[in-house]
Formats: structure tokens, C-alpha cells, sequence
């Protein structure tokens, strides 16, 4: 049975992943800020190193525009510890994302095509921009690797849509 799509403006349930350095990152529920969540792929996909690296270095402009940055995938600590030391990427990074979370999420799940590529399911990319009440403003979710929302573009979008106050769309 496919599992629901998420639904534009209604509140994410609380979810929290296992953060490098100790802790958790959280998403959903309310919070001070406004949230950036990129699910990735994976230690194994290029293009989320790519886009991660434009998102590392355009992280102080999205937090000056109000934003906090949550980056999670499926991998394991040592993964993303070892993606983290070799971009040094200053973003927080969670790992562990699981099955569950991903259908709750509505992201595509991935069986790897070898070892070499990874060793479990892993999800798709899916990028969602979260307000301070909880509630999903844009949900971007791919099948694959090479559709992803400009980052330059999504943040421009966002500081437009906080000045106005404008609504979810996509709700009918």
C-alpha cells in the first residue's frame, strides 16, 4: 500500500535523527525559526556533494534570512562523518534517517544497484521548507538525484514568501 504524500500546510509531526558530534536534530513541531530540510541520498551520490557544497556556502545567507538548516540521509555515522570531514561542510548533518520516516515524509526509497554503491535502501532527494508553527510550506520530492530545487532561486522564493506571508500552495 503507497503511503500518503504529505500534505502542503499541515503540521510535520515532531521527528528527530542522530546529529555528528552528539545530540539530535529535530524537525517539525513548533521552533523559533524557520527550517531547511534536505533529505540526500547518500555518501555515494556526487550530485548531493555538489548541491551540499552550494548549500554550505550559501548557509549564512539563509540563516540570515531566518532559516536553521537540518541535512539528514540513511547513511551511517561513519558515512556522514567521513563525507563532513572531507567537505567540511559547517551545516548540522544527521544520519540514520529510517524507512518509516522517509514514507512519513513521502520520499522515494532506493534498493542500491550493488555494495558499491551502498549496502541498505536509502531515500531519494527531498528538499521542505518548514515555518516556526510546524506546518510544511514546500515540499520538493524527487525520484532521482538530478531534480532538486535551485538553491539561489528557493532562497529568494522564501524571503519573498516570509515578507508577504504567503500561504502553502498545491493544497487542492
Amino acid at each position: 500500500m503507497p503511503t500518503p504524500k504529505p500534505v502542503p500546510g499541515a503540521i510535520l509531526s515532531r521527528m528527530s535523527f542522530p546529529k555528528l558530534g552528539g545530540g539530535e536534530l529535530s524537525i517539525g513541531g513548533t521552533s523559533e525559526n524557520w527550517t531547511l530540510f534536505i533529505v540526500y541520498r547518500g555518501k555515494h551520490c556526487p550530485r548531493c556533494k555538489k548541491y551540499l557544497n552550494i548549500l554550505n556556502d550559501m548557509r549564512d545567507k539563509w540563516a540570515d534570512a531566518g532559516f536553521d538548516i537540518c541535512v539528514v540521509s540513511a547513511d551511517t555515522e561513519a558515512k556522514a562523518k567521513a563525507d563532513q570531514v572531507e567537505f567540511g561542510w559547517g551545516f548540522d548533518l544527521g544520519y540514520g534517517l529510517t524507512e518509516e520516516q522517509m514514507g512519513t515524509l513521502g520520499l522515494y526509497v532506493t534498493e542500491p544497484l550493488s555494495d558499491a554503491e551502498t549496502n541498505r535502501r536509502f531515500a531519494e532527494p527531498g528538499v521542505f521548507v518548514i515555518r516556526p508553527d510546524g506546518s510544511q510550506l514546500l515540499l520538493a520530492i524527487s525520484n532521482g538525484p538530478s531534480a532538486r530545487p535551485d538553491l539561489a532561486e528557493l532562497l529568494d522564493g522564501m524571503i519573498f514568501t516570509k515578507v508577504n506571508d504567503r500561504p502553502p500552495r498545491g493544497t487542492v
